[in-house]
């Protein structure tokens, strides 16, 4: 099938170059000339494990290119994918300023070249989208076409694999022709039996925004508990292996840490909670779960003033982990912002080292806390010298260094775990100083 994917951020360069895997013939568009130059290059703005691997093999068999020509695109497409920024304002509605931009021009060149096409809107937009596209392409054209939700669930850091072997496929549609056509393009992907759930429009747009926003309130409500949990004596990790053990319950999502962030969770919830709310519903749960998880990105920092002091002139952080998960280079909402930003407030220096977030938390810092910063360029450098290390992101090499450098570099072996990757026990027996989230703290 001919396929034109309208934007190339992080959901559209992964989708169109797995579509393109899959035996389609993509096109991927952006307004970013500098961005496609690139791309066509071979080089791949974002970091995603595998992505580097399908791609190369898409653009070798010439069935993924890249333009700025939205017009060349349209023409051969069959399917146009709406891979487009939907930003939060300030008051949590998305922002479909770019979504109805390209869906004004889609109408005159649908109309121009006369031929049916099913138009997909793939961002994360509100309830309401997909009739509000279809009225904005419809003043333009009198052509047949159709608009469809097909909201995706990708993982950062596992994108590939969730967009190759899905646990579903949601559309949103009330065209028996698009479902069929849209049925087409999934089907290579679905060959192990897992479902295609056609729905209608509206209840395809809200599932995304409910996954998301059930998943922040796992992870929130696992936070709450690990704060009980400090305060009454009892071991988070203990907790979650309780009650993940129940079939109704499950064990993802329960681990506690220092807050959720990223490009969906924060955005979602915002979003699902601006929707009730403008229906006349108050999202009580959600409430909560924005005003937890904002209190929790700097839980660290306030574990931090009560050990040191709110005064940190003179002393200096390690930060391990930049960004907001293992396995990306995305810092949007990451609780590393929050924490250095507030370190550096109080007058600490800090050495970081993140594998692949650096260059990102660069863009995404405020000047008072990159003066704070000394980026390293490895693992262990960070540590040398300093009064604590705070650990911010759970990358594997993270979870297993040299247990004896801790004393041998710091001037205390000193940590500050946000995501609890060590032992109690083992901590204890090596003489770490050693406070984590919902957990007993060693030797202090």
């Amino acid at each position: 099938m001919n396929i034109a994917v309208i934007g190339t951020g992080y959901v559209g360069l992964v989708g169109g170059t797995c579509f393109a895997d899959s035996g389609n013939d993509v096109t991927c568009v952006d307004i970013d000339k500098n961005k496609i130059e690139k791309l066509r290059k071979g080089e791949i703005p974002i970091y995603e494990p595998g992505l580097n691997r399908v791609f190369d093999r898409a653009i070798r068999e010439k069935r993924l290119t890249f333009t700025t020509d939205l017009e060349s695109a349209v023409e051969t497409a069959e399917i146009i994918f709406l891979a487009l920024p939907t930003p939060p304002g300030a008051d949590g509605q998305a922002d479909l300023t770019a979504v109805l931009n390209v869906a004004d021009q889609l109408g005159t060149l649908i109309d121009k070249y006369g031929t049916y096409k099913v138009v997909v809107n793939k961002s994360t937009v509100p309830v309401g989208t997909t009739e509000t596209v279809r009225a904005r392409i419809r003043a333009k054209t009198d052509v047949e076409f159709d608009v469809v939700s097909n909201p995706e669930f990708l993982r950062e850091g596992a994108a590939v694999e969730d967009f190759m072997k899905p646990e579903r496929v949601v559309i949103g549609t009330s065209s028996p022709r698009a479902a069929e056509v849209m049925r087409r393009l999934y089907e290579p992907f679905v060959r192990s039996g897992n479902p295609i759930i056609v729905m209608d429009e509206k209840s395809s747009e809200l599932t995304k925004y409910a996954a998301n926003a059930l998943l922040a309130t796992k992870i929130t409500f696992m936070n709450e508990i690990a704060n009980i949990c400090e305060r009454v004596g009892a071991d988070v990790d203990n907790v979650r292996k309780g009650i993940g053990t129940d079939s109704r319950i499950g064990k993802r999502f329960l681990f506690a840490g220092i807050g959720y962030g990223g490009s969906c969770f924060p955005k979602d919830v915002q979003a699902i909670h601006y929707t009730a709310g403008e229906n006349g519903y108050n999202f009580r749960i959600l409430d909560s779960v924005m005003q937890v998880n904002e209190l929790q990105k700097i839980s660290i920092v306030e574990k931090i003033k009560k050990y040191f002091g709110s005064d940190l002139t003179g002393k200096t952080f390690g930060i391990w982990g930049l960004s907001f998960k293992p396995e990306t280079d995305d810092v949007r909402e990451a609780p590393s912002l929050y924490i250095t930003r507030d370190l550096a407030k109080m007058g600490a220096k800090m050495k970081a080292y993140d594998p692949e977030a650096m260059g990102t938390f660069k863009q995404a810092s405020d000047p008072l806390t990159l003066n704070h910063i000394t980026f390293m360029d490895d693992r262990d450098s960070v540590l040398q010298d300093v009064d604590a290390l705070v650990i911010c992101t759970e990358w594997n090499e993270f979870r297993r260094p040299k247990i004896e450098k801790f004393s041998e570099m710091m001037k205390e072996p000193l940590i500050f775990d946000g995501r609890n990757l060590y032992d109690l026990e083992r901590a204890a027996e090596v003489n770490l100083k050693y406070i984590s989230v919902g957990r007993p703290s060693i030797n202090v």
